[in-house]
């Protein structure tokens, strides 16, 4: 393609294994999803309004069954920036910084590839921080998130004055102060650049075709805000939603005995009209409604950089991966957000494309997690894996959709857990246990350890080996 032969000029004069090497080398896409659960056409839920995400997965292949590390951003971001387990807070990036001042904590994921001679940007929110600075307003040059792992970390702020404003911020430069004071949801008309995550998509288009124009491969990771809280789209994105009739949510009660059920602090501190979502049902689809706008409304900002990454005619150079940081809890088990360990805390879309993947379009049902990206990465871009990486690559799944997974890790500060094909075994710091039945159709709602505890305590054995 394109890109191939501008290299191949660019490169005439130098040694022919650098040629080689620089010309043969792909880019990578890293698209970063806010709290997205697979609220997706392709991932089964058929009233959602995701044609480009879909497009992605036609293309690509989807793993049905992927978990994240931990049920919060930074923690989970961690995993996919170092391949490694990590602290289970927001923080975990910024404490990683500051041991990398005392000594070699291994290469991060877009460190490693600009070691390797990439190019690397960040736009938007990457990292827990958007723009991957930390200070008051997280903007200060002096607090970096991950030294050493971007050419250039940008994020464009707009009328939300700061990265701090735009995580939270609402149409128009409406930035967060009391979350009581900010409405859980809105809809506002407007273009895609009255929401943050428009001016985002805006710069991630100049870098590209910055990057384009290099002879050196990229790795542009792209952050999306939405649909993180507060849920707030472009009206035209809400459309589809007005009064349509939502299924059933799913094992809607709170959950009895100690598990790692909440009280949805997150989401019950912004403004809700004094309306409770677990008691008042038609409030609970109108937030249901506005998540699947914000959802839309992401899917439509990634179509505008694979519309790009088609005109530019380096698609086929590029190697394209949406991610999602963790899931969503839309009223299960009467939740509304995400920091537990269940099933809908932990399962996020993942879908990777690039030029020559067999069976394009066929999903994977394999259980895979977020610590296989560092090392897949690697394996498609032909670079070394570094021996702390802790993943496994998915090459064997993505050249054969049917290829076996492995069991997922994840947790919290209060516990971890373990998924494999048929249980999720769930250990509490003071030991006691919940297991699950993924076969049986009770799913997440009754605790089977104390009849089970033959299976608690071989999975409680791999879960203690994998940590």
């Amino acid at each position: 393609m394109l890109r191939s032969m501008v290299l191949a000029l660019l490169t005439i004069g130098l040694p022919t294994a650098l040629r080689a090497d620089a010309a043969d080398r792909p880019n990578v896409l890293l698209i970063c999803v806010d709290d997205l659960r697979p609220e997706l056409s392709c991932f089964g839920r058929s009233y959602i309004e995701s044609p480009n995400i879909d497009a992605l997965a036609t293309a690509g292949r989807a793993f049905h069954r992927h978990y994240v590390q931990a049920p919060t951003c930074g923690a989970s971001r961690y995993t996919l920036l170092t391949g490694q387990y990590g602290p289970p807070d927001n923080g975990a990036l910024f404490a990683r910084a500051k041991r990398m001042k005392q000594g070699d904590v291994g290469a991060s994921l877009p460190e490693w590839f600009r070691k390797h001679g990439y190019t690397t940007v960040s736009v938007g929110k990457v990292s827990h921080h958007p723009g991957g600075r930390g200070g008051p307003d997280w903007d200060d040059p002096g607090e970096i998130e991950m030294p050493g792992a971007w050419d250039r970390h940008l994020h464009p702020s707009g009328p939300w004055q700061h990265p701090r404003g735009a995580m939270h911020g609402l149409a128009h430069g409406e930035i967060r102060v009391k979350a009581s004071e900010m409405d859980v949801f809105q809809s506002v008309r407007g273009d895609d650049s009255i929401y943050p995550d428009g001016l985002t998509i805006d710069e991630s288009l100049h870098q590209l075709q910055v990057l384009a124009s290099d002879e050196r491969p990229f790795f542009l990771a792209i952050g999306i805000i939405r649909p993180h809280l507060p849920f707030g789209a472009p009206a035209r994105y809400m459309k589809p939603y007005r009064g349509i009739e939502l299924p059933a949510i799913e094992h809607p009660d709170k959950p009895l005995g100690k598990t790692t059920w909440h009280g949805s602090g997150e989401f019950m501190k912004y403004n809700r009209w004094g309306k409770d979502p677990n008691k008042d049902p038609k409030f609970a689809d109108e937030v249901r409604r506005h998540y699947a706008a914000c959802v839309t409304y992401a899917d439509a900002q990634v179509g505008r950089v694979m519309q790009s990454l088609q005109a530019m005619e380096i698609a086929d150079d590029t190697i394209v991966v949406l991610w999602g940081d963790h899931g969503w809890h839309l009223g299960e088990h009467a939740i509304w957000g995400k920091h537990a360990l269940f099933e809908e805390s932990l399962r996020s879309p993942l879908i990777i494309r690039y030029e020559g993947l067999p069976r394009p379009g066929e999903a994977s049902e394999s259980i895979v997690e977020t610590l296989d990206l560092y090392p897949t990465l690697c394996d498609l871009a032909g670079l070394p894996v570094p021996s702390f990486v802790a993943g496994t690559t998915l090459r064997p799944i993505l050249e054969n959709p049917r290829a076996a997974g492995h069991s997922a890790i994840s947790y919290t500060r209060r516990a971890q857990s373990i998924r494999t094909d048929r249980y999720r075994l769930i250990v509490h710091g003071d030991g006691h246990a919940e297991l699950y039945d993924h076969q049986s159709d009770q799913g997440e709602t009754v605790n089977l350890a104390n009849d089970r505890t033959d299976v608690v305590e071989r999975l409680r054995g791999q879960l203690n080996t994998r940590l």
